[in-house]
């Protein structure tokens, strides 16, 4: 029998005949437990809202994308159609082409993009998701969704024949939208248009894009039909990611360059991991200085037992022995509150997930989400942290304590 774990477990559910060294191993066993827990709530709240941030480019960004590797544009060849059209993995594609442009209506202006879009979109990307009133195009080739800032800031109203939306394009290599504008030749395209719907994914897109269709654009901007700035891909269910994006290369040759959702999305991405790193090493940090109570709840029990420690050291028992009993039981106490603390945790995260009873809004919970890997994290961060304490504790054991009693 290893001496030192059984007198560690002995000593984990004794009391001492000191009350106060029972009130410091109880306060020190509850911060654990409060830690750990705490540390997993907030990791679960935060994989919520990360979840709910990335939705939103779920609902509004492709599969994969194919933008020009040099330049803006490039041009897809019939040769191209059909490899794409006889690719396995591909659900469907859509051809785009974005640009920047100025939008006036009733002596109200703003500058924006414009998303123009061939008739697969639909296919690609779930556009009733985003639609925030109104609908989605039609035939009607003169139709356009703007974003609700967009909206907002020019008081768009939905199939308003009488008072349009007029697109402003600059012409290529004519100098600037506003140079020249009461010239018989004037440096830029217009295009009347009216509104069918109005998108809401969220303010910095419903403040940038003008969803248009791709062939009435295009001459606008001057360009020719196969001349696209992207290509919009959706898989087919239980397609290989990365296989499918090889393909594509393959198939376009070094025109373009293929980035996934994650990739277009790049600087979101960076930034919710760096917060949530943050948050770990913060709510870490908070675990660093509860975890000095399992320091002090040791060595008053060490303090406590100098009696039992003579008469062990006398038995034959070894300082190293010592040591390692109460560092066991620095370990079995982090380790014991630690999963008392995950189980709270969780039971507290699963009664979210079922009753919603934190509200973000009168019709949105709080999200939350219960990873295993943060568990994982949860569990290993307390079990480290209390190993340290433990081993700080236990070297306080020496011969000098003991001849001291």
């Amino acid at each position: 029998m290893n001496i030192a774990l059984y007198i560690a477990k002995r000593y984990l559910v004794s009391k001492s005949s000191q009350n106060a060294v029972n009130i410091i191993n109880f306060v020190s066993f509850l911060v654990i437990v409060i830690g750990a827990a705490s540390l997993f709530i907030v990791l679960s709240a935060f994989a919520g809202l990360k979840t709910l941030s990335l939705s939103f480019s779920n609902f509004s960004d492709p599969d994969l994308m194919a933008n020009a590797k040099e330049g803006k544009y490039f041009r897809l060849s019939e040769e191209d159609v059909d490899k794409l059209n006889a690719m396995d993995g591909i659900y469907a594609y859509s051809q785009e082409v974005e640009e920047r442009i100025f939008l006036t209506h009733k002596q109200k202006n703003f500058i924006a993009y414009i998303k123009a879009v061939d008739s697969n979109y639909v296919r690609v990307i779930d556009v009733d998701s985003l639609m925030y009133y109104g609908g989605w195009m039609n035939n009607n080739p003169y139709q356009v969704v703007p974003g609700a800032g967009i909206a907002n800031a020019l008081g768009l109203g939905i199939n308003d024949y009488r008072n349009p939306l007029k697109i402003l394009a600059p012409k290529p290599g004519k100098g600037s939208i506003t140079s020249g504008m009461s010239t018989a030749s004037r440096p830029y395209n217009d295009l009347s248009v009216t509104v069918s719907g109005v998108y809401a994914i969220e303010d910095n897109l419903d403040k940038k894009y003008v969803f248009a269709k791709l062939s009435t654009i295009q001459p606008l901007l001057e360009k020719e039909p196969d001349q696209i700035t992207g290509i919009n891909f959706k898989l087919s269910p239980g397609a290989d990611l990365n296989v499918v994006a090889a393909h594509i290369k393959n198939a376009l040759g070094d025109k373009v360059s293929i980035k996934t959702r994650a990739q277009l999305n790049d600087s979101l991405y960076k930034m919710l991991n760096m917060e949530n790193l943050a948050i770990y090493l913060i709510f870490t940090l908070v675990l660093i200085i509860a975890l000095f109570n399992v320091v002090g709840a040791i060595i008053m029990m060490i303090l406590d037992k100098k009696a039992n420690i003579s008469t062990l050291y006398s038995m034959g028992v070894s300082i190293k022995k010592l040591r390692e009993t109460y560092f066991l039981q620095g370990l079995l106490v982090t380790s014991v509150g630690g999963l008392i603390g995950i189980l709270l945790a969780s039971l507290i995260v699963w009664t979210q997930l079922q009753f919603q009873w934190i509200k973000l809004t009168p019709t949105l919970a709080y999200p939350v989400e219960f990873q295993f890997g943060n568990l994982v994290v949860v569990f290993i961060t307390i079990f480290v942290l209390g190993f340290i304490a433990s081993k700080i504790a236990a070297g306080r054991i020496n011969k000098k304590l003991i001849a001291f009693n």
